[in-house]
């Protein structure tokens, strides 16, 4: 009886988890399954790690990457047409329509400032672009989930380190992280709204974390803006947040 009993319990535990959407209350065994079981809901490859991790409103959930989205495709026949690209300010607006192999249509968007990407308006086209296709794909694929492309536009969105075992790995921050910057005294310190400008963040909030990222409190704008685009390149390149923050203090260290 007391066996039944806390069958049925871990049962409502992973069905209120589930339903919660907080992955983080699951024992590490209970995630893995639980990533397996999406994953072949949906015909996904596991072992490609389409899904990754994120923590959202103090709740663990997934996201889907780029592998996810290029299996979906396959999966379900999704074509996607040519894409409708239009600019608004410093906005760039991009409308795709995607088919499935059932005919049924759908249609997305995906918005880039023209900023982004360092600046560099061919590439942030095409990440509007891509943000499209990927949004659309998964809508047609009736999956509720962020796409990667998306994360570093939602304020606390942090990514989450989880391993094939299904534990949780705890981030790494630097042991000697540089003290904070004194200001010049031309007065040109720096604010959040520097990186913003300079195409480093795209938002306000975004730029407030990438600013407790790597300490940048108390420098002045050239010496905060220089990291800022060390880490956007960083980033660009494909690391994770917390590594390249990593990356950019271990330079700083060293170089001082």
């Amino acid at each position: 009886m007391s066996k039944e009993l806390a069958t049925q319990n871990k049962d409502q535990l992973i069905e209120s988890v589930v339903i919660g959407g907080d992955l983080s209350k699951l024992t590490p065994a209970e995630r893995m399954n639980y990533y397996k079981a999406v994953c072949q809901s949906v015909g996904l490859n596991p072992l490609t790690r389409p899904f990754e991790y994120i923590t959202l409103n103090n709740r663990l959930t997934l996201y889907a990457r780029k592998d996810a989205t290029d299996q979906l495709r396959n999966i379900n026949g999704v074509s996607i047409g040519k894409p409708d690209i239009q600019f608004q300010d410093e906005w760039i607006i991009v409308t795709v329509t995607a088919t499935d192999n059932t005919g049924r249509t759908d249609s997305d968007v995906g918005v880039v400032n023209k900023k982004d990407m360092r600046g560099d308006f061919g590439n942030a086209l095409m990440k509007a672009v891509t943000k499209a296709k990927r949004r659309v794909t998964l809508s047609i694929c009736g999956l509720g989930w962020l796409d990667e492309t998306e994360i570093e536009t939602i304020p606390d969105a942090q990514p989450v380190q989880v391993d094939d075992t299904g534990e949780i790995v705890e981030q790494e921050t630097p042991a000697n992280p540089p003290p904070p910057r004194k200001q010049k005294a031309n007065g040109n310190s720096f604010a959040p709204q520097d990186l913003v400008d300079a195409g480093i963040a795209q938002n306000v909030p975004n730029a407030a974390q990438i600013a407790n990222k790597l300490h940048l409190a108390g420098m002045n704008k050239p010496e905060a803006i220089a990291l800022g685009k060390q880490y956007r390149a960083l980033r660009d390149e494909g690391l994770s947040s917390n590594d390249a923050a990593a990356r950019v203090l271990e330079s700083v260290l060293t170089s001082e």
